[in-house]
């Protein structure tokens, strides 16, 4: 059986029944007499069954009308709760964000954008995944995250990717390679000559790279593949060979022991943005946050 019972028929109800008098339970409301007996006979007719005896003297409550008032505030508190958590998720005092990064991304945007948010909207959960970009775009098809943060990639054609920046490439060496000695650029061409440490095949750098290489007609093949910056940052200290890195990927590895050189000839430059799931709304927590990346983002990676 569908009950059709309304927050307002449960405030008329615990009305009549703390006052027992519907005249004086109707002032209380705001109501006309008959108004609050409309709303009394539509819970009657919902729970079907009488809640009041009523003679032109008294009124007191039926063995129904006992059974209901033992819950009617509980039923009330856990209406008002729920549309409280509802509206806080609408206006963006709570609910939850979840975020896919790389995990150049999440070292050195992902931490000022959490805490700048979380200024704003202390009681939002969030959460974050710094993985490769091939699983960052799965975990957003999965609706597993509410988008992700990393370089863009064609082969996603069912997700929209929104472009924030762009991220220029630079060669790390150590301090005792030739191509240290200069101050300037290092022409990508120059550098196929020394043994490089690359990220895997299934990273968007190691892609860059290999269409950059494909661009001057030649092939490239590093002599190290591994998937943690920081292996390529103690390999290049230690002279084991030259990377070509994203800017912020560098970032991360740091300038201990290693010259930091741009790159040309040409010059690689990866698009960072946001992937999200089409036709699928955002949260108002998830609006808020993709609105404070879209105007952060280029002064925290200038």
């Amino acid at each position: 059986m569908e009950i059709n019972i309304s927050a307002r028929d449960i405030r008329a109800f615990l009305a009549v029944v703390n006052d027992l008098s519907f005249s004086q339970a109707a002032q209380k409301m705001h109501l006309s007499q008959s108004a609050l007996s409309t709303l009394i006979g539509r819970l009657e007719e919902a729970v079907g069954a009488r809640l009041f005896h009523r003679t032109t003297r008294t009124v007191t409550l039926t063995a129904a009308g006992e059974a209901l008032a033992a819950y009617a505030d509980q039923l009330l508190s856990d209406i008002e709760r729920a549309v409280t958590a509802v509206r806080d998720i609408a206006e963006v005092r709570r609910g939850r964000v979840a975020i896919a990064a790389l995990p150049s991304l999440a070292a050195r945007i992902i931490p000022r954008l959490f805490r700048a948010y979380g200024e704003k909207y202390p009681d939002v959960r969030l959460s974050l995944i710094d993985t490769l970009s091939m699983p960052a775009f799965e975990l957003v098809r999965e609706g597993r995250v509410d988008f992700a943060l990393t370089a863009a990639n064609p082969a996603y054609t069912d997700l929209d990717y929104l472009p924030l920046t762009t991220d220029s490439f630079v060669l790390l060496m150590a301090r005792s390679h030739p191509l240290a000695r200069g101050r300037g650029a290092v022409r990508f061409t120059d550098t196929l000559s020394s043994p490089h440490i690359s990220m895997s095949r299934h990273t968007s750098v190691r892609q860059y790279l290999d269409a950059a290489a494909l661009q001057r007609g030649v092939g490239f093949y590093p002599a190290f593949e591994v998937d943690h910056l920081a292996t390529i940052g103690a390999m290049v200290r230690e002279g084991l060979g030259v990377s070509a890195l994203p800017a912020m990927a560098a970032d991360v590895i740091g300038a201990t022991g290693i010259v930091r050189r741009p790159l040309v000839d040409p010059a690689i430059r990866r698009s960072i943005g946001l992937v999200m799931r089409r036709a699928v709304p955002l949260s108002a927590a998830s609006e808020s946050m993709l609105a404070l990346l879209r105007q952060q983002v280029p002064d925290w990676v200038s």
